[in-house]
């Protein structure tokens, strides 16, 4: 029996990447999960998938930035399965070409930006709260990213509004513990799904590994199973946390490549 057996999950931006690998990790642990992806045909290839397992699942579209999409994916997930108790806020907006250094940022990035990953987070977490509390206790799990710690020459409106992200989860974590819903984030490092490994090449890809603490960078299947754990009664007492999924990258100095590449950085 899995850790997840008789709960329900939704996963948005569950077709692809991160999502398709978490909506498949909760389904092998036993959970009824829906896919809530504006790629439909995608999240319904993803669902056949996880029923040639054994598992359940089910494909809906969902625009995240738009309420009327969310708030029906909720509730289609609560009509088919009878409740919610596990909801994946991954669906993210990301696009390098356009969101550049501050002045040369277009608003219509900017905005566009924010209204999937933030509003889209807000949105799910407005009607999975109600569901949850219908169901007397939930996990959300709200994927941010290690850009919201830490300044950089691009992507100015991506890693601020996965900073917004950060500040949200623990406000829904305030306001909705006692009634038994938890809310945390997980803060992926370089992750090689396949948008990533499209728009990066193998250089930079090689040069983050470089910071990596590990001797590889991360697969969505590590996010998976952290997404997993804070779905389960194993966190019962975890809330309101942003938790680094990353290899350590965002953990040590600025110069930890340049003294592990000269042979300094070895333990003895």
């Amino acid at each position: 029996m899995g850790v997840l057996e008789g709960k329900v999950a939704m996963v948005t931006g569950g077709a692809h990447g991160i999502g398709r690998a978490t909506v498949k990790a909760l389904a092998r642990e036993g959970a009824r999960v829906t896919i809530a992806d504006i790629a439909l045909e995608a999240a319904e290839a993803v669902a056949q998938e996880v029923g040639r397992s054994g598992g359940e699942a089910r494909a809906v579209h969902c625009d995240v930035s738009q309420e009327a999409d969310v708030e029906a994916a909720v509730a289609s997930t609560v009509g088919a399965f009878g409740g919610l108790d596990i909801l994946h806020n991954n669906a993210a907006y990301l696009r390098g070409e356009g969101d550049y250094d501050i002045a040369n940022l277009s608003v219509e990035t900017w905005e566009r930006t924010f209204r999937v990953n933030a509003l889209g987070v807000m949105l799910g977490c407005k009607y999975g709260v109600r569901a949850m509390l219908e169901r007397g206790a939930g996990s959300i799990v709200n994927t941010s990213s290690g850009s919201a710690a830490a300044g950089d020459l691009l992507l100015s409106a991506y890693g601020s509004s996965k900073g917004t992200v950060n500040s949200f989860t623990r406000y829904v974590a305030a306001q909705y513990g006692k009634q038994r819903i938890r809310c945390n984030a997980i803060a992926p490092g370089l992750i090689k799904s396949e948008g990533v490994l499209e728009g990066m090449g193998p250089e930079r890809i090689a040069e983050i590994e470089e910071h990596c603490l590990v001797p590889r960078t991360g697969e969505p299947e590590d996010i998976a199973e952290m997404v997993v754990y804070l779905g389960s009664d194993a966190a019962s007492f975890v809330t309101a946390q942003v938790i680094a999924v990353d290899g350590g990258i965002a953990s040590h100095v600025p110069t930890f490549a340049d003294k592990h590449r000269g042979g300094r950085g070895n333990a003895h």
